[in-house]
């Protein structure tokens, strides 16, 4: 089990793992998108951001598999930024089982071109549940922010512990329906290599979704998200191998309150 990119979403991960991109929509492909850490566009004033942010998700989906037996999970994220870096920690304890997981981090945004820019960072993970386990992860994404109804996106995490790496692929379409209210559909292509399983390279899971943001008076920010996550080669492979007979279709959802100054 990884938090990677994205708490994106957050990130999110968040985090989902994980990235800040200057004036870039915020992104959720997953739970542990690093979405929070989006909240905070690159300023290199030399002034100190924070931003804090609690969540919730129905249950804990990474890589397309669910990583909990029942239940959801809460997240709780602190970030700082200063000029291109970001400092983050995030926790999350299952809402329905003994299971927590501390993910902290250190980011570096940069923009290669004015529609054209990514990050990468590195984040130690910390499981504390059934089985104690760590990890330590580099990762990387780009993001092409032409026009906001088209914004793709490619992300790349790198796991210590399993000597692998895993790849997704994303196209998020922004839209502002009121000047507080936006909502981005999005669909996601993730490739596992030996990052989760070590049967099978290539195709692990397609996602689709939809993420909604509010903003709020006093810089607070209301967003959440429905997405619906579908097995490939990778997970099916790996569910046969365990004879799985449950159906390994995904659908859930999210919601997180976040705070910025």
């Amino acid at each position: 089990m990884r938090k990677a990119l994205q708490l994106i979403t957050m990130i999110p991960l968040l985090i989902g793992s994980s990235v800040v991109l200057a004036d870039a929509a915020s992104n959720i492909d997953d739970s542990h998108n690093t979405k929070i850490i989006e909240k905070l566009p690159l300023d290199d004033s030399g002034q100190v951001h924070a931003l804090f942010d609690l969540g919730w998700d129905s249950s804990y989906i990474s890589e397309g598999r669910n990583n909990l037996d029942q239940g959801g999970i809460y997240w709780a994220t602190a970030a700082v930024q200063r000029n291109n870096f970001n400092l983050y920690a995030t926790v999350g304890r299952g809402d329905s089982q003994h299971y927590t997981e501390w993910n902290v981090g250190v980011e570096y945004a940069f923009n290669l071109t004015d529609n054209l820019g990514g990050s990468v960072g590195y984040q130690r993970l910390e499981f504390y549940g059934d089985e104690r386990a760590h990890d330590n992860e580099l990762f990387g994404i780009l993001e092409y922010a032409a026009v906001d109804w088209l914004v793709p996106s490619v992300s790349y995490t790198y796991s210590t512990e399993a000597a692998g790496y895993f790849v997704e692929v994303s196209i998020h379409s922004n839209w502002e329906l009121t000047p507080n209210f936006s909502v981005s559909p999005y669909i996601s292509q993730g490739f596992d290599f030996q990052y989760v399983s070590e049967e099978h390279d290539g195709a692990n899971h397609f996602q689709l979704g939809i993420e909604a943001e509010y903003q709020l008076p006093n810089q607070w920010v209301l967003s959440g998200h429905v997405s619906h996550s579908i097995a490939q080669e990778d997970i099916k492979l790996e569910a046969r191998n365990n004879n799985t007979t449950a159906s390994l279709d995904e659908t859930y959802a999210g919601i997180h309150l976040s705070w910025s100054f």
